[in-house]
């Protein structure tokens, strides 16, 4: 494996963050992105390295990953403050072993009613005091079979029901991965504009409030971009840690 400077990949994009937040529109400019890291496959050592860099939210793909990271001793011994996010598909089956993983932050996918219950059933038993477990609901923008995801047109009644229905959760926004390697030369990416016509749809038909309903859009690719469309949160791995380990 090449050496990666990961520290130096963190300010990069971070500065390249800075730079994308100032050309949004007026629309946009009342919050400031933020970045996920994510080690999908990386080793708890780079997470430590990211974390001393000055990085605190980081993102992981697969439960029985996110489990063993979060629960090495080194990333519990040096990374008091971190804050994970699972941005990969979640079975109902993983659920309690999802939810047991130390400084639990946010949960990207909820991508249906089985899954939003199971959650809000389960995490009473987990969490150390009366917080609500952070959720955002998935949206399959690019309608493709092989990705995760609620149906645009299933968004209202999913969100109506996680805010009705699901006490133990606090719903923040939307999530979508979108179609891989879309070239932006041929004008905003269209998976992204969905998301937000999503959002305004769900914000109209539920009476909330645009400004409390979050996006997390944009990946290593495309991160800058999506902050120019408005989204809250972007999820970059390859950038910061260089390309991926072969799945062991």
């Amino acid at each position: 494996m090449k050496m990666v400077d990961i520290s130096y990949n963190l300010q990069l994009i971070r500065d390249k963050i800075i730079a994308a937040s100032a050309k949004r529109t007026v629309e946009y400019k009342y919050f400031e992105p933020q970045l996920v890291a994510v080690g999908k496959f990386h080793s708890s050592e780079a997470i430590v390295k990211a974390y001393e860099a000055g990085q605190r939210n980081f993102g992981e793909n697969y439960v029985n990953e996110l489990s063993d990271k979060a629960n090495s001793i080194e990333i519990l011994e040096k990374c008091k403050e971190i804050q994970w996010h699972f941005i990969g598909h979640l079975q109902k089956s993983n659920v309690n072993k999802l939810l047991k993983v130390p400084n639990l932050h946010m949960i990207e996918t909820v991508d249906s009613e089985k899954i939003a219950t199971a959650i809000d059933s389960s995490w009473p038993k987990f969490r150390y005091n009366d917080s609500r477990l952070k959720i955002m609901v998935q949206i399959n923008t690019s309608k493709e079979e092989a990705k995760s995801g609620c149906e645009i047109e299933n968004a209202t009644s999913l969100v109506k029901y996680i805010l009705e229905k699901c006490p133990n959760l606090e719903f923040l926004g939307l999530m979508t991965i979108g179609q891989y390697g879309y070239d932006i030369s041929k004008g905003p990416n269209p998976d992204f504009l969905k998301l937000n016509e999503c959002k305004a749809k769900v914000c109209q038909e539920l009476q909330l409030n645009t400004k409390t309903v979050q996006l997390s859009m944009g990946m290593s690719t495309d991160y800058e971009h999506a902050i120019e469309l408005g989204s809250a949160w972007v999820r970059v791995g390859t950038a910061i840690f260089g390309e991926r380990p072969q799945k062991a």
